[in-house]
């Protein structure tokens, strides 16, 4: 081996962890919380609702823009609880689980929220994270 090679090695073994940890998430418990998703999706539908009742054209792009933005963030608050905040057991013990997060980000997606401005589907999108957000503090209990 050459000097190079063997300050390394020495290095990596200095540096190397003594002991392994693992958690089941990022950082402590309760610091995830469907309200975050919920929040943005009330955004999204005050959003649609200002637009639909105005006339100006100037505040209608606006609106949408909005709309657009809240709704890339509802998706966002979602995915970070689907791959984040469950786990394995919590998929075993809700295995609707995956399929109800698929269809409420799609709802706030370019199939829905962000490619409409129809407040049924602001309503829709909240109704599903409210079944989210049943099962999550369901799993902060157990």
């Amino acid at each position: 081996m050459n000097t190079l090679t063997t300050l390394t090695t020495l290095i990596e073994s200095v540096l190397a962890p003594r002991t392994v940890a693992s958690a089941h998430c990022d950082l402590p418990c309760g610091i995830y919380d469907p309200a975050q998703a919920k929040l943005e999706a009330q955004s999204v539908k005050a959003a649609m609702e200002k637009y639909a009742a105005s006339s100006d054209v100037d505040f209608k792009s606006r609106a949408v823009a909005i709309k657009e933005e809240r709704s890339d963030a509802v998706k966002h608050h979602l995915w970070v609880l689907w791959t984040d905040y469950f786990k394995a057991p919590h998929f075993e013990a809700y295995p609707q689980l995956h399929a109800l997060f698929n269809e409420t980000t799609k709802l706030a997606g370019a199939g829905g929220t962000k490619g409409t401005n129809d407040v049924a589907v602001a309503d829709k999108l909240l109704a599903k994270i409210e079944e989210i957000s049943e099962i999550f503090w369901a799993t902060k209990k157990a």
